[in-house]
């Protein structure tokens, strides 16, 4: 049992550890992944909404000081009560996901991993099973380290996450798992390669034999019409679904017209992405203005990309002296390309090859 609560303990403050981090590399994202859980059709916790930032920072700096702690011992009632409340909570959460189909990617892992939603309730259940085993075997968990540099660690731990989580959410994450990160491409991300595995589709031939309905199952698609049967219809379902290129959502659009592939051909540009303009920081304009502004007397093209009506960007740029105008764009889009609402990106022909958070406009390195 001793050596069983030692591999137990090794296993969950590692997993702990390195889910905390990853998200505590991006709030931004999971304050997004909180929001689709706190939507009417799912928990309908919409009041939690304006504090989903502070929650998502909250919670993955208190899951980074369960790894460590359960790691090294320290307050061991604490810790082990915390663990289980947090991994109760998260299994039924992810359950729910899976069988209602609400949430269909957890964010466990942020964008460095992506697990279906029964892939994140079996992982849930895996903890959970680790983390009784912790509790029953408690008498083994003892600390590494006296007591005192212990609470030295756990001071460390909080004062490192913090700054951290300050520094990402001041400039943007320090590592970009999104397929809009700096170097990729969007019209490449956004084609199916040749190699793509295809789609299986399940058909399910509802016929009635004899007076009795049977169901026969292939993934022909040919109906297999026995002999004296009455099709009384078939349905279909996905054994594996087909290939989503990792860019798939993504569009410039303005008055009706696409204009995604002109743009894309543009040979240097400069693209200002704020998704909402309700909500986008004001003190970020007077940056973004410089930087467009001198961008464009170096001869790049710039533009604008947002979910707000066309209407509303217009009076924007007007209020704000902006010499550039806004296309549309899905918002969900928008908030994946750049966690910074203003955020700038320098784009050569479909390449991002400079993403920056307003608060670094003046870092842009303009030819």
């Amino acid at each position: 049992m001793k050596y069983l609560v030692g591999i137990c303990r090794i296993l969950v403050g590692a997993l702990f550890i390195v889910s905390g981090l990853i998200k505590l590399n991006d709030p931004v994202g999971f304050s997004f992944k909180l929001q689709d859980y706190f939507a009417p059709e799912v928990l309908d916790l919409e009041f939690l909404v304006p504090y989903s930032l502070l929650i998502a920072v909250f919670v993955v700096i208190y899951e980074v000081l369960l790894g460590v702690l359960v790691l090294i011992g320290y307050l061991k009632k604490f810790t082990l009560w915390s663990l289980i409340g947090m991994i109760v909570f998260f299994t039924f959460l992810t359950f729910y996901s899976a069988y209602f189909n609400k949430v269909t990617d957890c964010g466990c892992f942020g964008d460095a991993v992506k697990l279906t939603p029964w892939e994140s309730f079996t992982k849930d259940v895996i903890l959970l099973v680790l983390i009784m085993v912790l509790y029953v075997g408690r008498k083994y968990i003892e600390p590494l380290f006296s007591i005192k540099v212990c609470r030295w660690i756990t001071l460390a731990t909080l004062v490192g996450c913090l700054l951290f989580g300050y520094h990402v959410l001041m400039h943007l994450p320090v590592k970009d798992f999104r397929p809009y990160k700096v170097g990729a491409n969007i019209i490449d991300g956004m084609e199916i390669p040749d190699d793509a595995p295809p789609p299986i589709i399940e058909y399910r031939w509802q016929y009635e034999i004899n007076g009795k309905e049977t169901t026969i199952t292939s993934t022909s698609g040919r109906d297999p019409k026995p002999e004296g049967g009455t099709r009384l219809g078939v349905e279909t379902s996905f054994i594996r679904e087909p290939y989503e290129p990792p860019i798939h959502d993504f569009a410039i659009e303005r008055d009706g017209s696409d204009f995604t592939y002109d743009f894309m051909e543009v040979e240097k540009m400069i693209v200002v992405i704020a998704y909402n303009l309700d909500n986008t920081e004001l003190d970020g304009y007077p940056a973004v203005k410089t930087a467009t502004e001198m961008a464009k007397q170096k001869g790049y093209q710039v533009i604008g990309l947002s979910a707000s009506s066309t209407a509303e960007t217009e009076q924007f740029t007007a209020a704000r002296g902006l010499d550039f105008q806004f296309y549309f764009c899905d918002m969900t889009t928008l908030k994946t390309i750049v966690r910074s609402n203003p955020g700038i990106l320098e784009v050569r022909k479909g390449t991002i090859t400079q993403k920056l958070h307003w608060n670094d406009a003046d870092a842009l390195e303009l030819e």
